[in-house]
């Protein structure tokens, strides 16, 4: 028996229909798709050794670019020590860092070999893939990620995280919480480094999109009701895109999963067990090389983010903000606190007129009244004291 391969079998046919139909060299270089030397060659080895000496002359010897034995038993070894969780394209990546260089494939066949390592199998309804969009910051999506990140060395926490559609890049910011607050601030981070983009991709819930109806006030004014990361949106110019399935921002929720793999290992790695401490690590060492090793060009170079100028201040966008009620002592209540706004210059807002309070993502708040900023001072209320009967 001699092992063949489908492409000799097929050389072995050609060249022995030579013989039999008259076949010049010129015909049978054509129909094999070589040149008419390499079927003199192949013609003497058929003479020399029949039909055998038309196989590859490597078939059955170990490859030139084989790794040595116990170079695949420290790899191993240090897999099972260290990565144990680890896909074989992401523990390449890490055993790469400690100078144990091998490619993915081969690791992935060594740990199936070793039975340490199982394929999964998926099977999942078919979805056709929506287009990318063409620029970069044409559209963002956006996506809070509650998530046991820190596998148990701190509480479960939330990362928050935004993808550009066109290209990829990937921006996150890990929180206590997926809150008003911290898209805020994940927007703000973003705006920083990139730029206002055109439109944002985010879920149908109360912390980005409010669903209620407008109230008599509202209707009053023309107004329609928004949440504080709406009104700052609306104030740089994003548009909001709800998504009413996780589908339909699957490039997010994808990202998350990866995350949720690598981020988590990496941060085990580092030894790093706080919010502050992920914080710097994602932005100074680990987004630089994730967006680096999976962002892709966008189909149009534009740059479609607007920059912020000097009179942007983002400070006064991201916060959330409420009308109160002057009260006859020129105090306000604000979140269970009362608030007494000083006599500035003469500049007093009349009992009974509203004034704007806004509170910063930093906690501290300012009062406004017909865009000027009131002075004030925050009081002790009077406690009550109980009746006694009789």
């Amino acid at each position: 028996m001699i092992e063949m391969s489908l492409k000799e079998l097929k050389r072995a046919e050609v060249l022995g229909k030579m013989e039999s139909q008259g076949l010049t060299n010129e015909q049978v270089a054509q129909i094999l798709g070589v040149s008419k030397r390499q079927v003199q060659r192949w013609k003497k080895r058929l003479r020399e050794g029949g039909i055998a000496g038309l196989r590859h002359g490597n078939r059955g010897k170990p490859s030139g670019n084989r790794k040595e034995e116990e170079f695949r038993q420290r790899v191993v070894s240090r897999y099972r020590e260290r990565y144990g969780d680890f896909g074989p394209t992401f523990a390449s990546e890490q055993l790469a860092k400690e100078g144990l260089e091998v490619d993915h494939e081969t690791l992935r066949r060594w740990l199936l070999e070793e039975g340490i390592w199982a394929r999964k199998k998926r099977r999942k309804p078919y979805r056709s893939r929506r287009k990318r969009r063409a620029c970069f910051g044409e559209l963002v999506q956006f996506d809070g990620s509650p998530h046991d990140w820190f596998e148990g060395r701190r509480s479960a926490c939330c990362l928050m995280v935004m993808v550009d559609d066109a290209t990829g890049i990937t921006y996150a910011r890990f929180s206590e919480q997926e809150t008003s607050a911290a898209a805020m601030q994940l927007l703000w981070g973003w705006v920083e480094q990139y730029g206002i983009p055109m439109s944002l991709y985010c879920d149908l819930k109360n912390g980005y999109k409010t669903l209620r109806e407008p109230t008599l006030e509202e209707q009053l004014a023309g107004k329609e009701p928004k949440t504080a990361f709406e009104r700052a949106c609306d104030k740089l110019g994003v548009q909001i895109v709800s998504a009413y399935s996780p589908q339909a921002k699957g490039r997010v929720e994808r990202r998350n999963g990866i995350l949720q793999d690598r981020l988590v290992k990496e941060l085990r790695l580092a030894g790093i067990c706080t919010i502050e401490e992920a914080n710097r690590y994602l932005w100074e060492t680990f987004l630089p090389q994730f967006n680096e090793r999976f962002a892709v060009e966008a189909e149009d170079s534009q740059d479609v983010h607007v920059r912020c100028t000097k009179e942007t201040k983002l400070k006064e966008i991201f916060c959330f903000e409420a009308n109160r009620v002057v009260q006859n002592d020129y105090t306000i209540y604000y979140e269970r606190q009362v608030l007494q706004i000083k006599n500035d210059k003469g500049f007093l807002p009349r009992p009974k007129q509203k004034v704007l309070v806004r509170k910063y993502l930093d906690e501290t708040i300012s009062l406004f009244h017909e865009n000027r900023e009131l002075k004030y001072e925050r009081v002790t209320p009077a406690r009550r004291t109980k009746q006694r009967a009789g």
